[in-house]
């Protein structure tokens, strides 16, 4: 799947917490129809806010999208470890720009001074409209990582800038994107010599509770930090952009829904966070932000309400490489097409992602998997719906072996299999 690992499944949408329900079936990364959908939102549009309005405006329609569906999972297991720091090499554990980082008790005002040169703020203008997002330096060439859903609204023509920390603006163009994972790598145009590239970290060392900050440009604030805690991890959340009729190219319903096997966190995340940085108590980047939950309904919150999201940055670097030397990435495949389901063991009624279809030489197939198999874990990781399975084996890298708990028969078995790579011709 695009952004399916598991099958010709399509990836992210969004529905709320549903039991077993064996016929909805995503069959290509998800393609099956979701539930009510929370909605994200792209950039702010830009000359339409009244000077009573304007906070309401940029809530509705600003940079963060906001929406999701959430499948009840516990922290379970971490994604796996970056295999590199920055651009320079090295382990990404054993670099850290912030050397009196303290879980217990944080020194936020030095993470700051290590992380806000290194976050910027990105601009997309085409016509009369336009949005706003956060962006993060990855290395000294230029390269700045992003959402999809924040340089792709305007089309191909539109203007792209980037301001730094500073406030020096820069034009920028896209050196590659991937709507499957929503994430994106743009180019500054001549970029200075003093850039501040980030620290990477990885997101596998994260534990659920570790003290977190999320640093961008919500609302059009450049240089906003947000405290909190990582509140869950491998979260199962799907996106999509907002469903209304509204002109504003932002509000356009994007055609592949994004699931991400989330790190989710309390620190304030809203419209124009999107594509910003969230880092350690060390100042290490450990994902990237990118939806926020909402109460949904015309009458809605749109802003934080204490539940955001992130990509895994063990997932966002592998991504980004992939973008900035190919222009497009590739996604781990297992090979089947899941559902919602539920089987038995023993005195108890376990869900998971029931197999549907297994594709004829696929990694499913060589490794074993049966129509009827119920997935319950993935690398020690529980797996309680097809949304998760999805969002796990899409943050898998290509040709990794993972670890599958399923349950045949009323008994409960491991399963190894080598993830192959989606077909290209496959969009």
């Amino acid at each position: 799947m695009d952004h399916d690992p598991t099958a010709p499944i399509p990836s992210h949408s969004p529905r709320p917490d549903a039991g077993p329900t064996p016929t909805t079936t995503y069959t290509s990364a998800l393609t099956a129809p979701p539930a009510p959908r929370l909605r994200r939102r792209r950039g702010r549009r830009i000359g339409e806010l009244t000077a009573v309005g304007i906070l309401s405006a940029a809530l509705a329609t600003g940079g963060t999208w906001g929406v999701l569906s959430l499948t009840d999972q516990g922290p379970g297991a971490t994604s796996p470890a970056a295999t590199a720091a920055q651009s320079g090499g090295g382990d990404a554990a054993s670099v850290v720009p912030v050397s009196t980082a303290a879980k217990a008790n944080p020194d936020w005002n030095a993470v700051t001074d290590a992380v806000a040169p290194s976050v910027v703020a990105i601009t997309v203008k085409s016509g009369s409209s336009g949005g706003e997002g956060s962006g993060v330096i990855i290395d000294d060439k230029g390269h700045v990582l992003t959402n999809h859903h924040v340089v792709s609204g305007a089309g191909d023509n539109a203007k792209i800038t980037v301001t730094l920390a500073g406030g020096a603006t820069y034009a920028a163009t896209v050196a590659g994107d991937d709507a499957s994972t929503d994430l994106a790598v743009v180019t500054i145009t001549d970029p200075p010599k003093d850039l501040r590239p980030i620290t990477m970290g990885t997101s596998g060392g994260l534990d659920v509770g570790d003290p977190v900050m999320a640093v961008g440009n919500p609302l059009g604030l450049a240089g906003t930090v947000t405290t909190g805690i990582v509140s869950a991890l491998n979260r199962p959340v799907t996106t999509s952009r907002s469903e209304g009729q509204s002109q504003d190219p932002f509000a356009q319903q994007q055609a592949t829904p994004v699931v991400t096997s989330a790190i989710q966190t309390s620190a304030a995340i809203n419209p124009g966070n999107s594509g910003g940085a969230l880092v350690d108590a060390a100042g290490r980047l450990v994902g990237i932000n990118s939806s926020i939950a909402t109460l949904g309904g015309a009458g809605g919150q749109s802003g934080s309400i204490g539940i955001g999201f992130a990509i895994p940055i063990d997932e966002a670097q592998w991504i980004a490489d992939q973008l900035i030397r190919d222009g497009r990435a590739q996604h781990a495949l297992l090979g089947v097409t899941p559902s919602d389901g539920s089987a038995t063991l023993g005195a108890a009624t376990r869900s998971g992602a029931q197999v549907r279809k297994v594709s004829s030489g696929s990694a499913a197939d060589k490794a074993g998997l049966l129509e009827g198999d119920l997935i319950v874990g993935v690398d020690g990781t529980d797996v309680r719906s097809a949304e998760s399975l999805v969002g796990l084996i899409h943050a898998k890298r290509i040709g990794s072996t993972v670890s599958l708990s399923i349950i045949r028969g009323g008994e409960e078995q491991t399963i190894k299999a080598t993830l192959g790579a989606k077909p290209t011709d496959q969009g």
